[in-house]
């Protein structure tokens, strides 16, 4: 909840949008699993293929708008004097002179011509100069521009960079598969390892190269390592995410704790295809 709250902004008191990822859509997924019941494998998988359309690509936002209208009597005649909104959401790069929109792509299948509902599922498509100027901090602003209701709200940092990650292929993974699925490391493959750490790729890996890399003896946290450890994980980290990275053309790495440990552990992976 906490994530989804970073990815939340309102646009003037009738317009919200919740940016989609990876993470908001496995979430829904669950609770819809809670309240509705599917059990099979096969009804699962239905409810997959719907919700995994609302999964970003490389270079795309996914959002989900809502238009929240608190009086019940006001609702139809507030959504139809926003009739025509789909062609008026636009990410706005820049200012002035510079400035760019990028507008929204709404889900077709979701419009009518006369009547438009209070849910809509977007996308902005970015161009890798557009990604570039967002990464490099230019002014970035969502923009509602129709006749009936013109408002605009600036990108706050913590929103940029959650949303950065979706544009260069790299969303946060709030749970990981490996730990919730205890078993054997057998199944794991281990590519190095050493009297004081090993290396291996993870039975469920999160990427199509994931590595993690780890001390045998626990430790909680950085500050807890000794030199002689940190220096050879180190090391060992900088030298798998070379290999990626000549592979894949690029990479990631990032650090966390295995909770049933508590073990501190590197992820190196390439970005998601």
């Amino acid at each position: 909840m906490a994530h989804k709250d970073v990815r939340r902004i309102g646009v003037g008191d009738r317009v919200t949008l919740l940016f989609e990822d990876r993470e908001t859509v496995r979430y829904q997924i669950l609770e819809m699993a809670r309240v509705e019941g599917p059990r099979t494998p096969a009804q699962l998988q239905v409810e997959l293929d719907i919700y995994n359309e609302l999964v970003p690509g490389t270079a795309e936002l996914a959002a989900t708008l809502f238009i929240e209208i608190p009086e019940l009597e006001t609702i139809r005649p507030e959504l139809d004097r926003l009739i025509g909104i789909d062609e008026s959401v636009q990410l706005v790069l820049g200012e002035d002179a510079d400035e760019e929109h990028i507008t929204a792509d709404f889900d077709r299948r979701q419009l009518e011509a006369d009547r438009i509902s209070a849910v809509h599922y977007l996308r902005f498509r970015l161009s890798p100069a557009q990604v570039d100027r967002f990464a490099e901090g230019a002014r970035a602003r969502f923009r509602v521009a129709h006749s009936a209701y013109n408002h605009e709200t600036d990108v706050p940092a913590t929103l940029r960079e959650s949303l950065l990650c979706d544009l260069q292929g790299e969303g946060i993974v709030l749970l990981d598969p490996a730990v919730q699925q205890p078993g054997p490391r057998a199944s794991e493959e281990v590519l190095r390892e050493t009297e004081h750490l090993r290396a291996y790729r993870p039975a469920r890996p999160l990427a199509s190269e994931h590595v993690i890399v780890e001390p045998k003896q626990a430790i909680p946290s950085l500050l807890e390592a000794d030199s002689s450890t940190l220096s050879e994980l180190l090391k060992v980290v900088t030298e798998i995410a070379r290999e990626i990275q000549q592979r894949k053309g690029r990479c990631r790495v990032w650090t966390d704790v295995d909770p049933a440990e508590p073990k501190f552990r590197w992820h190196i992976a390439a970005p998601r295809e």
